[in-house]
């Protein structure tokens, strides 16, 4: 193995030529352990892999895509949860979703009174049908 390749990209490159060869067949030939080599062929399937310390211990980073302006704008997942994944999980309706999404967004697109005010025409309009 030249220096250029890495234990990873190896292993990668054998997942790719040979379907049928088994973690641990793969991991005799690169010269590493078969839960390495599953770990490898697991988080490249995910996405993009990043090799920071080659050979002996190397360390896999995720790259992170890039911002999806569309279906995932950044503001959508401030504190770690996207707000559509929140109202779905407690079902909320069309009213009560929109006055949670205009609640916690209101820090993130530049107007918060207005958005808070949105929140609250949602949550009357919601109190109206009751």
């Amino acid at each position: 193995m030249s220096k250029k390749e890495t234990v990873t990209s190896k292993i990668l490159e054998l997942l790719q030529k040979d379907l049928n060869r088994s973690a641990k067949e793969i991991a005799e030939i690169v010269g590493t352990s078969p839960s390495y080599v599953y770990a490898v062929k697991h988080k490249s399937s995910r996405a993009p892999i990043k090799i920071s310390k080659p050979i002996l211990n190397p360390v896999i980073e995720m790259i992170e895509p890039q911002a999806d302006p569309v279906n995932h704008p950044p503001h959508y997942k401030a504190g770690g949860i996207e707000t559509i994944d929140f109202i779905e999980a407690k079902k909320l309706n069309y009213n009560l979703g929109n006055v949670v999404k205009y609640v916690t967004r209101a820090d993130l697109k530049g107007n918060r009174k207005q958005d808070l005010e949105k929140a609250l025409w949602y949550l009357n309009r919601e109190l109206s049908n009751t």
